[in-house]
């Protein structure tokens, strides 16, 4: 449908005339290349810190590179912007899942540099989640600035998010499937042509700037036998493991973290300080560690199975100690190493113990651990498949992909039953899907469906007098209020006193006090709506009041619920300006 578009703000003027959907592919395309351009700039930021720093790793003091760029990171994120520290995607979703993709502008900004400082100095993060948020929030901030409506706003929240993506990887499919898997939640096809605009756009600027560079690229081909396939299943449950423990030692790390009382540039010190004494022992944790996935994928790493399962334990520890403590970055390039590590460790053992089969490759099962070890604490599969596709451009390996990363997602789930990033918003009940009863919820207030049309009768009234009330009035509820302190006492149903109606002796014998619901149901102003539909569903309540300082104001009743989730429906699903 064609629109007139205008944006009605002090010295703006009607523009022109455009489809909505047209609109949205351009400023995909804008959104696109603004977030690739900041994905390229952390990146570049990353390669000219991490070389200057490199002459530095052999003195005895370089534990303190990672201990000063992770307190820089805090000072800066909690005292100059103020915002929290750790790997921030959930964020993202919290604000597509509560306020509709309003992200504050320096959060455009704000991520990028400090995880520059934490993972450029030697802290163990990835640059991904730094490189999402702010693809996120320049998405939002130009939405804002056109006044777009909340689902248009959400789109290009995504667009951003994906060109983001698709630029730091040089990987488009990926860009996509990881907005739309994680981020959105939904597959929705007003949303997905914008994006995947948006994330092809983040690509081409990539390889513009960059050369078309496949990140981890192998210099051979590896072929799939059927004893590789079945070994699958078990390097499947290896990832799964390995994913459970790298969250729960995350969660455990930052458990840890508040509870010592000191500030947290201090603690996220002595977090970088501990993650540079390991670095000491185990130099593969430094750092988002891609070089050490090149030499696994290539067959180079050198070491045994104890070597490789001692660097696996130790970048989870590195990991923790440095988004735990206080670090800024994301657990993408984490994830990507230690499961190349739980792959390469598995290979060895199958060598180990069955030295007579020909096994692929180890690179391939470092490849495919990869696959297995980011599905498993996304549990995102389609993100860990084309992932590794796109950034290895191994696309023989497609079925054994498929397999580890189905049973590593699906093994995952059984110990942990929301991704990383999502257990923290699923248990404080701040996950709210587009289109779900909650999200349309969360946008009702309890005020906006209140009915204040009841009639207030007193304990003393006579059951006679009562009936007068009921002839004047529409409804069949009545508050009960104390005369002299309109303190709430209890309702009246029809419903429960039909029987006193009948019998006409009761008239003058029986009052109000004796016979109505002392402690009816009620809720308050701040009750959240979803929780109070399902106490009405358990209590098998129509009507509920809504007691405000121990006084009655007013009436919540499906109905009236009912026809105003459909008006914000409307709203939230709304696709035109």
């Amino acid at each position: 449908m064609k629109k007139f578009i205008s944006w009605r703000h002090p010295g703006t003027i009607s523009i022109f005339r455009m489809d909505d959907r047209l609109l949205l592919i351009a400023m995909g395309v804008v959104v696109g290349l603004s977030s690739g351009l900041a994905a390229l700039l952390l990146h570049h930021s990353l390669e000219f810190m991490l070389e200057f720093f490199y002459p530095f790793r052999n003195y005895w003091w370089s534990f303190l590179l990672p201990a000063a760029g992770a307190m820089l990171s805090a000072v800066f994120l909690q005292k100059i912007v103020r915002e929290a520290g750790g790997h921030g995607v959930p964020e993202v979703i919290y604000s597509v899942s509560r306020f509709g993709g309003q992200m504050r502008f320096r959060s455009s900004f704000s991520r990028l540099v400090a995880s520059c400082l934490t993972i450029g100095s030697g802290g163990s993060a990835g640059p991904e989640a730094p490189v999402v948020i702010s693809g996120a929030a320049i998405g939002s901030n130009i939405a804002q600035f056109f006044f777009l409506n909340e689902r248009q706003r959400i789109t290009l929240l995504g667009c951003g998010a994906a060109g983001a993506v698709s630029s730091i990887f040089n990987a488009p499919l990926t860009g996509l499937i990881f907005t739309m898997e994680i981020i959105l939640g939904e597959w929705s096809m007003v949303s997905i042509i914008p994006i995947a605009v948006a994330s092809v756009a983040g690509a081409e600027l990539s390889r513009t700037l960059r050369g078309n560079i496949i990140a981890f690229e192998s210099s051979g081909s590896f072929t799939i036998g059927h004893s590789d396939l079945f070994a699958c299943i078990g390097l499947a449950l290896f990832a799964a493991l390995a994913s459970v423990l790298f969250t729960r030692t995350l969660r455990n790390m930052n458990k840890v973290s508040r509870k010592v009382p000191l500030p947290l540039w201090v603690r996220a010190a002595m977090g970088g300080a501990a993650v540079g004494i390991l670095g000491f022992f185990v130099p593969e944790v430094m750092g988002e560690g891609y070089h050490s996935i090149h030499s696994m994928i290539e067959g180079l790493f050198q070491g045994g199975i104890g070597i490789v399962a001692v660097a696996c334990l130790a970048k989870i520890v590195a990991t923790g100690l440095t988004l735990g403590w206080g670090g800024s970055g994301g657990i993408f390039a984490p994830s990507l190493v230690i499961g190349s590590f739980a792959g390469l460790a598995y290979h060895r053992l199958l060598v180990l113990f069955f030295p007579s089969v020909m096994w692929v490759n180890e690179g391939c099962f470092a490849l495919l651990g990869m696959a297995g070890m980011l599905s498993g604490i996304l549990q995102a599969p389609l993100t860990g498949i084309f992932l590794i596709l796109e950034v290895t451009g191994s696309y023989e390996v497609m079925l054994p992909l498929i397999i580890v990363s189905a049973l590593s997602t699906t093994m995952t789930h059984y110990f942990e039953p929301a991704s990383f990033y999502l257990k923290e918003l699923s248990e404080k009940g701040q996950l709210l899907r587009p289109g779900t009863d909650s999200r349309v919820l969360a946008d009702i207030s309890i005020r906006e469906v209140i009915e204040k049309d009841c009639i207030s009768v007193h304990p003393g009234m006579l059951l006679r007098e009562f009936l007068y009330t009921v002839k004047r009035s529409t409804r069949n509820y009545f508050p009960v209020e104390d005369p002299e302190t309109g303190r709430f006492l209890g309702m009246m149903r029809l419903d429960q006193i039909k029987p006193y109606f009948f019998n006409s002796v009761m008239y003058d014998t029986v009052i109000v006090e004796q016979i109505m619901e002392a402690n009816p149901e009620t809720v308050q102003y701040d009750d959240d709506l979803t929780e109070v539909l399902n106490r009405m569903d358990q209590k098998g309540e129509f009507s509920i009041p809504v007691v405000s300082d121990g006084k009655f104001v007013g009436m919540i009743s499906k109905a009236t619920l009912l026809d105003k989730y459909r008006d914000e429906l409307k709203v939230q699903t709304s696709h035109s300006f």
